[in-house]
């Protein structure tokens, strides 16, 4: 049962307050929304980064002060960080002193869960100081709010969406790809690297960012003479993929409070031998579902996307991972790279055999759900080309800029809500309660929460 369903109809806009009964071949032939929400449209020449001299982008005052300052877990639990940071004018201390006070950074490499660590860096030039909280220690029912974005870059509509993001009180974010957009700019031009780590500092030297890799992050010029893939990223912004076991920074796990976050590389080799896939292959088996019941996937290009841009880039690696990810009662993929939102239904498309021509997605109760969430607000702008008509696995979609939050309540339920940018107070665009694919293996979460500013269409 459904309430505020929508009735199916190609030419009249309506909601509905009732109740339906629907079977699933019913629900199939009745797809989820297209939101009639419409952005007020930018000109192409307004879609442009945030100039060099924004505030957002001031450099610290001091001499040789550290800048672009950024943590991310340590090892797979977070009871040990990274912390990176740039000094623009010589090489500086690398001591990182650290402490239950700020006034009492007495503390060696040493750290326990939960726990809100002051750090300071900078020591024989302008000392920074900065603080953090220590996931707590993974469990069953640990409560956790993760953020989700993806594809952000530095445009205003970028500071709108941290903006966003900062007063939803997260603690962590899965980054889903494609940060600073430098390789859009003439050389790939590393200005831009340093402007979004000074942007983006005011959130993630305060709480670990889990990074996803993206297209943006390649940075493969051999016109400009480099030829190793990811390079700036990798050396700015550290993954903790030892911790997990994998060969490559790309891909990798970590592990926060009651859910185990697979990292995956849509960009790395992912068929079947790969070191990539045998480590996913080794990685599933040795996820703890009694320890960290909820189990994420996230790559930057979706496998699941009804709009027109980047249309099916994701095929081949769906067409290989997906019966895993099936197997695995994986509870949510999520992605970036389409620069619009959209969520499916619980469904799957693995019973081809090349032979049977059984080839269209069906709902299924222990598939994963299908988040695309690159609506982060980068110089490229929306993807506002969506396929029609909108597909039956898709359950809801739009192209505004906005964040995700997921909200883990317990080893069953979680509550998970997009909120789109255009909406001055804080009203989920989309939300839905999530349960989980372990201990509810055959509970239907399909419907979305009622809202106020849900726009049916």
């Amino acid at each position: 049962m459904a309430m505020g369903a929508r009735l199916c109809s190609s030419s009249i806009i309506v909601v509905v307050v009732v109740l339906i009964v629907a079977t699933a071949a019913e629900a199939m032939r009745c797809p989820g929304t297209t939101s009639v929400y419409r952005r007020p449209k930018k000109k192409a020449a307004d879609m442009v980064d945030m100039p060099l001299d924004a505030d957002v982008f001031a450099e610290p005052a001091g001499r040789n002060a550290p800048q672009q300052v950024h943590i991310t877990l340590g090892d797979q639990t977070g009871t040990a960080m990274t912390v990176s940071w740039v000094t623009m004018e010589e090489a500086g201390n690398s001591t990182v002193l650290y402490g239950l006070a700020m006034d009492k950074l007495d503390m060696a490499a040493d750290a326990t869960y939960g726990v809100k660590y002051y750090y300071a860096m900078g020591f024989g030039f302008t000392v920074r100081s900065f603080w953090f909280t220590t996931p707590p220690r993974p469990g069953p029912d640990v409560a956790f709010r993760l953020g989700l974005i993806g594809d952000i870059g530095q445009t205003f509509d970028s500071n709108a969406t941290l903006t966003h993001y900062e007063a939803s009180g997260g603690d962590a974010v899965l980054f889903m790809g494609d940060l600073s957009y430098a390789d859009k700019y003439p050389l790939h031009d590393n200005n831009r690297w340093d402007t979004w780590g000074r942007f983006s500092e005011r959130s993630v030297a305060y709480q670990p960012w889990i990074w996803v890799a993206g297209n943006h992050e390649i940075d493969y010029a051999p016109e400009l003479g480099e030829t190793k893939p990811f390079k700036p990223f990798t050396h700015r912004y550290p993954t903790p993929h030892l911790a997990s076991a994998s060969p490559e920074p790309y891909w990798y796990s970590v592990k926060l409070a009651s859910v185990h976050i697979i990292v995956l590389s849509s960009y790395s080799a992912f068929a079947k031998y790969t070191p990539q896939w045998k480590w996913l292959e080794a990685e599933l088996g040795r996820v703890n579902r009694s320890e960290t019941p909820w189990l994420i996937m996230a790559s930057h290009s979706p496998w699941y996307n009804s709009n027109n841009f980047h249309y099916m880039e994701g095929e081949s690696m769906r067409a290989q991972l997906e019966k895993m990810a099936v197997d695995a009662r994986v509870d949510l993929v999520f992605a970036g790279h389409v620069h619009a939102y959209e969520r499916s239904f619980r469904v799957s498309n693995i019973r081809y055999n090349i032979t049977d021509g059984l080839c269209t997605p069906v709902r299924d109760r222990r598939a994963p759900v299908y988040v695309t969430i690159g609506d982060g607000g980068n110089i490229e702008g929306l993807a506002d080309e969506m396929t029609w008509p909108q597909p039956p696995y898709s359950a809801f979609r739009e192209d505004s800029f906005g964040h995700a939050v997921l909200d883990i309540k317990n080893r069953t339920h979680a509550y998970y809500a997009w909120y789109r940018n255009d909406d001055g107070a804080k009203v989920a665009a989309d939300a839905v309660w999530f349960t989980n694919r372990f201990h509810m293996p055959n509970h239907d979460d399909s419907t979305p929460t009622p809202t106020k500013r849900h726009y049916y269409g």
